[in-house]
């Protein structure tokens, strides 16, 4: 198959700027609106329930949703949808345990949830810092798909690509702050979704609509095993690692998780997790179809031979079933998805500087509006310039894989934390600051033993850690620390807080 992917195209260079245009027009109309922390962090508290959904979807059907669940899918066959079906799982529990809690408790990041009745410090400080690092590789995974993406659609260096990313971010967030965000995150997912679907239904087209016909091409060419569990995870613990960390992971993002301070109450925020799951659930029983028929159509080697990820082979099918300018519609859906994710990625490791160290940590709760704000776009600058060094870092690898460990240290660091404390009296600020620290580090020292980084990028011929994915290890680990550490030390003024933290999480008293 012949493509163009690696040279400029007409029809590719219209539809991003089309796309590039029409958000950058949003953030202006936003930044117009974004004085107070309130809008930057927040939109002001004015989203709907149906467009959080929507941005919530947005902000879920990242890069390695589109591109690298795909790619696997096309390169691995069954156990691709290992990562379809985990990041899905993650919603129900999240409408259920935490979306109400934190829109009662909260105000800006969850951070705010468990430190409600701790000492605020210590556990905004270490809340921060395990926030951070589960933003980080997320964001490495959305820089790795765009520099990719850009790279082959215009024929620039991979390293200038990210570069671009980088800055057009920048100015979302800077000047639009949530709001901008949060629409942008609306066009791109319904945009994501309409893109996908024309994808789904040209790829079935070919094979009479029947799924069947599509599986059965796929066996022809690469064997029964295609269809079958085994051909990414072999090992049932490992497949277990990875099944704990993507559904549990969800409940620690830090930027899904603020989503939540955006709408006006908290049934508002029950709400928008069911129209998300909707939206997100139909997305992720389409695009394994993409990737099957990506396989069955352009060939595995091809798809290798553009990116050993496999990340273009979504792409690759829409050039091939709609020629070059759907290839261009495709591409340019893909980077606002990337922009949109790696927009609310930044504007959440900027509140966790600029919300929970500087503002509480550093002023004790005391600095001004103005000063919060300018702290806000200062963190988002550095978080930014990071986000770039590390997607050039780690070039050439699947962007669904390196999301599923962002997970791992959400579920091993983020979560654990903020379930303990909505719902055990006796959990204190010791117990916090254990669970978080125990499980943000754990998680990132075993994924740097494991093969994902000693063997595969470090070269090394034998991993220390034998899992891909920790989270087996490292979230009971957390739990285990905040429980124990709980146990060794009294706090009887958190512990008095508790009721109070009840009655406002159930009923919303003294919620904004």
């Amino acid at each position: 198959m012949q493509s163009t992917l690696g040279s400029p195209t007409a029809s590719a260079v219209i539809f991003f700027l089309v796309i590039v245009a029409l958000t950058l027009v949003v953030t202006y109309w936003a930044a117009r609106r974004t004085k107070s922390t309130s809008e930057f962090y927040a939109a002001g508290r004015s989203i709907s329930p149906l467009q959080n959904g929507l941005a919530l979807a947005g902000d879920y059907m990242s890069a390695a949703s589109f591109l690298g669940i795909a790619g696997l899918v096309a390169l691995r066959g069954y156990d691709g949808m290992i990562y379809a079906t985990g990041w899905l799982v993650g919603w129900p529990a999240l409408m259920f345990l935490i979306a109400e809690p934190l829109r009662n408790l909260g105000k800006f990041t969850f951070a705010d949830v468990v430190a409600f009745r701790l000492r605020q410090v210590p556990v905004r400080i270490a809340s921060a810092v395990g926030g951070i690092l589960t933003l980080l590789f997320y964001v490495l995974a959305q820089m790795v798909g765009a520099g990719n993406l850009i790279s082959l659609m215009f024929g620039l260096p991979y390293e200038w690509a990210v570069v671009g990313v980088g800055v057009v971010m920048l100015m979302y967030v800077l000047f639009g702050g949530m709001i901008a965000t949060t629409w942008v995150q609306i066009i791109k997912a319904i945009l994501l979704l309409f893109g996908v679907t024309l994808l789904t239904l040209l790829v079935l087209a070919r094979f009479d609509f029947s799924p069947g016909q599509l599986y059965a091409a796929v066996a022809s060419q690469y064997g029964q095993a295609a269809l079958e569990p085994g051909g990414l995870v072999t090992d049932p613990i490992d497949a277990i690692s990875l099944g704990l960390a993507l559904m549990f992971g969800l409940l620690g993002l830090p930027h899904i998780l603020m989503r939540f301070y955006t709408v006006p109450d908290a049934r508002a925020a029950r709400s928008s997790v069911l129209y998300a799951t909707g939206l997100i659930g139909y997305f992720y029983l389409i695009i394994p179809i993409v990737g099957f028929g990506a396989s069955a159509l352009v060939g595995r080697d091809v798809i290798r031979s553009i990116d050993p990820g496999g990340n273009m082979a979504a792409p690759l099918v829409a050039e091939m079933l709609g020629g070059t300018p759907f290839l261009g519609f495709i591409a340019a859906v893909a980077f606002a998805t990337i922009l949109a994710v790696v927009a609310g990625l930044t504007l959440a490791g900027a509140s966790a500087l600029s919300h929970d160290i500087f503002t509480h940590a550093v002023r004790k709760g005391n600095a001004t509006e103005a000063e919060q704000v300018r702290v806000a776009r200062l963190a988002t600058v550095a978080f930014g310039l990071v986000a770039v060094g590390l997607g050039i870092l780690f070039k050439g690898q699947n962007v669904a894989f390196m999301v599923g460990l962002a997970f791992a240290v959400a579920a091993s660091a983020n979560f654990p934390p903020l379930l303990l404390s909505i719902t055990w009296r006796r959990f204190n600020t010791a117990g916090a600051v254990s669970a978080i620290v125990v499980g943000a580090f754990l998680s990132v020292i075993l994924i740097v033993l494991s093969p994902t980084v000693w063997v595969d990028l470090l070269h090394r011929p034998d991993a220390i850690f034998p899992l891909r994915n920790p989270a087996i290890v490292s979230m009971p680990a957390s739990f285990l620390a905040g429980v124990i550490a709980s146990f060794l030390t009294r706090e009887p003024e958190a512990e008095a807080k508790f009721d109070d933290e009840k009655l406002r999480t159930y009923l919303g008293v003294g919620a904004e």
